[in-house]
């Protein structure tokens, strides 16, 4: 189990305030800083070790933010699969897009919405896809197999 960065505010990194999803993006470069490196300091003194990855909020960075996040030595990660969108995916919903799994995908979900159907929807999926020979593996893991590749 890895844990990584997601900033302090689940903010979209903007220069310029860009909206996604309806949250309001960070407004500047120093929002932008203190939303990749304030949580990286919290989450470093709490486990003792700097998170390596991280993923803003609705996953938007413009191009400043990811020369800022470079220059953090802080890799940027997306995803490729919306898996329960904000855990408002019903358990059929989220059976589906599981469906639309392939190789390197990365999926979202929202286990910290208790109410909603994440659980009960990947409780479904999950032993399917290993059956099909899924193997489900740290970002650090992924990373590693992406740059090995030409």
């Amino acid at each position: 189990f890895e844990i990584e960065n997601h900033g302090t505010e689940h903010k979209p990194l903007s220069v310029s305030g860009k909206s996604a999803y309806h949250i309001q993006g960070t407004k500047n470069v120093k929002e932008i800083y203190e939303e990749i490196e304030g949580n990286a300091k919290k989450l470093e003194k709490l486990t003792g070790k700097r998170p390596k990855y991280f993923r803003a909020g609705t996953a938007y960075v413009d191009n400043v933010s990811v020369k800022i996040a470079e220059d953090l030595g802080t890799k940027l990660v997306g995803f490729d699969l919306l898996g329960d969108a904000g855990a408002t995916f019903s358990k059929s919903q989220i059976e589906k897009q599981m469906k639309m799994v392939k190789p390197e995908t990365i999926a979202i979900f929202h286990m910290n919405r208790p109410k909603g159907y994440t659980y009960e929807g990947l409780k479904e999926s999950l032993p399917e896809l290993k059956k099909k020979g899924y193997q489900f593996v740290k970002l650090k893991d992924m990373d590693k197999n992406l740059s090995d590749k030409p």
